[in-house]
């Protein structure tokens, strides 16, 4: 059995497929980002689903697509953490960008790949390997033009004065805006990204208020300026994006892009259909 697993911080899907290619189950966990949970959070979340519980003894490769992997030693500590919790198992761990590569970029083109979700992220693909030129330093420093991102200037927007009226009522009533409970959240619970990239759901229930279309022109202006344009050849490949934020304001990316002189290529709301298809290839 192959365990496919696309995860951000978010939640994860979780696909099982037989060595025929078929499906067998799939089901889905809280996110399993290594920059925000430690071990004992990992294993709970696993333990949470009674998929994997009960056939991890079962599991002969996991291929776990994750966010916050992009370095060595989270790397090592995930391969470590799921080789112990799958003690059958072979297991490759590939930064969250290889799933959205696979899902959305026909075999051995060149593109460049773009995470819009909880978090942010982008790549050079060039037909067989990923090139990044910018190391995340995670949702604090970096994550233009994501979920997370939203959130925040959503909330900012409130506490500052600057959403309109009648929109801070709305936004009151959906959520709870008392400045300890959000604190809280931010500081003393996990996954602080995931509890931002909450709120940006309303941004998008509001993308054509004036105040809302500022907040998300601007970010994917930035976010092209310091992802895209990073690589030389942008005005040459297509442009690929993966992400809930990014298949919703679809028609806002295309616009940023456009004015850019820039190639909007596919965009899908998450890519683990595009891994199964790509694993059972390869079975």
């Amino acid at each position: 059995m192959k365990l496919l697993v696309d995860s951000g911080s978010t939640k994860a899907d979780w696909i099982a497929i037989a060595e025929s290619g078929k499906v067998l189950f799939s089901t889905q966990t809280l996110g399993l980002n290594p920059e925000v949970l430690n071990k004992e959070e990992f294993i709970s979340r696993l333990n949470d689903s009674v998929d994997i519980s009960q056939n991890k003894n079962k599991v002969s490769h996991l291929f776990f697509y994750g966010a916050g992997c992009g370095t060595d030693r989270m790397k090592k500590f995930l391969k470590e953490l799921y080789e112990q919790y799958f003690p059958n198992a072979t297991v490759v761990i590939h930064e969250d960008t290889y799933a959205a590569v696979y899902a959305t970029t026909p075999k051995n083109e060149k593109a460049i790949v773009c995470i819009l979700g909880t978090g942010s992220n982008c790549s050079y693909f060039d037909g067989n390997s990923l090139h990044q030129k910018v190391q995340s330093l995670g949702y604090i420093v970096m994550d233009d033009c994501s979920g997370n991102q939203f959130g925040r200037q959503l909330i900012r927007g409130y506490y500052f004065g600057k959403m309109p009226k009648a929109m801070a009522q709305e936004f009151e009533k959906e959520f709870d805006l008392d400045a300890d409970v959000i604190k809280h959240h931010l500081y003393k619970e996990p996954n602080p990204n995931a509890y931002l990239a909450s709120f940006a759901k309303f941004l998008i229930q509001h993308k054509d208020d004036a105040f809302c279309q500022k907040i998300i022109l601007s970010s994917m202006e930035d976010f092209v300026e310091n992802y895209i344009k990073q690589f030389e050849n942008c005005h040459e490949v297509p442009i690929h994006f993966i992400g809930s934020i990014a298949f919703y304001l679809k028609a806002e990316l295309r616009q940023v892009l456009d004015k850019q002189g820039l190639q909007l290529g596919n965009v899908l709301k998450r890519p683990i259909d595009g891994l199964i298809e790509f694993h059972q290839q390869e079975a």
